[in-house]
């Protein structure tokens, strides 16, 4: 399963969660309308990362319980 905030895959410019941020070279950039601005406070930059970690490992476990479903189904059958 491709997952754009997992540690390998956060560099990319993929938005966290739909929300106006993204990763861009190891860096958070708030994204608006007029243009980007890079995130530069410590303790907010450490919750971003926190946060795509937490979802990150949510995405996971929620693709283990949908395979784990379809074995099920598929046994039953």
């Amino acid at each position: 399963m491709s997952d754009s905030n997992s540690p390998t895959a956060r560099d990319r410019s993929t938005p966290l969660a739909g929300a106006p941020v993204v990763r861009r070279g190891g860096q958070w950039w708030l994204i608006t309308s007029a243009g980007s601005l890079l995130a530069t406070d410590p303790t907010f930059t450490g919750e971003l990362d926190r946060f795509a970690a937490a979802k990150s490992a949510a995405d996971r476990a929620v693709a283990q319980l949908r395979a784990d479903r379809g074995a099920r189904r598929r046994r039953s059958r």
